[in-house]
């Protein structure tokens, strides 16, 4: 195991095992201030896996976004601010009874699940755009690769070797070879066309 993959390993454990603590702690103060504002049973206590699964659900179309390089939805982020306030609301009124020491301290469990669930999003989008990063050089006149990570990746590959022996792999031929559905094969085409035309994706 190398040092870099020991090293995000032990971020991802420590990362998991402080959200698990946080996510317990906070779920149980959204559940007293929800059932004692009338909605006590069952309800109550599943009101605050709707606050915690919105920021879950509007985390994950993020990193969705993150890995194929596209710009976020502004509904995700809207989403994903309203649960993280709804959620430190949650958990503050229910140390706020207590003064504002013990508002802080019952809101921190809240911040660090939050904290933590983000922090592991991070480190999920820091693979992803490693793994999508061009080889280093290894002397004049190297041709820089990507290494296949995913069926994209792979195809686009295909698609560049094919492309430059004038006989480019179709749509088709991405999606039967690689398993894309329709959409990621057109968006590797894209991609590797507008690299062969010598400018980004997106550009004019």
């Amino acid at each position: 195991m190398s040092g870099d993959t020991l090293t995000r390993w032990t971020a991802v454990a420590a990362v998991l095992a402080v959200a698990a603590v946080a996510a317990v702690i906070s779920y149980r103060h959204a559940v007293e201030v929800v059932t004692s504002h009338g909605e006590p049973g069952t309800v109550g206590r599943l009101y605050p896996v709707v606050i915690d699964g919105l920021i879950v659900a509007a985390s994950m179309v993020l990193l969705d976004a993150a890995r194929h390089r596209e710009k976020a939805p502004a509904l995700s982020l809207w989403l994903l601010g309203a649960g993280i306030g709804a959620t430190l609301a949650a958990n503050i009124l229910a140390g706020v009874g207590s003064g504002p020491l013990g508002a802080i301290v019952a809101a921190w469990p809240a911040a660090g699940f939050v904290g933590c669930y983000e922090l592991l999003m991070m480190l999920v989008r820091a693979s992803a755009r490693r793994a999508g990063v061009p080889a280093a050089e290894d002397g004049p006149g190297t041709v820089r690769a990507l290494i296949p990570t995913d069926a994209e990746n792979a195809a686009a590959m295909a698609l560049r070797a094919t492309l430059a022996a004038g006989n480019p792999l179709s749509q088709n031929q991405l999606m039967e070879r690689f398993g894309l559905t329709r959409a990621a094969a057109s968006r590797v085409r894209q991609l590797v066309t507008a690299e062969s035309n010598g400018h980004a994706p997106g550009d004019n």
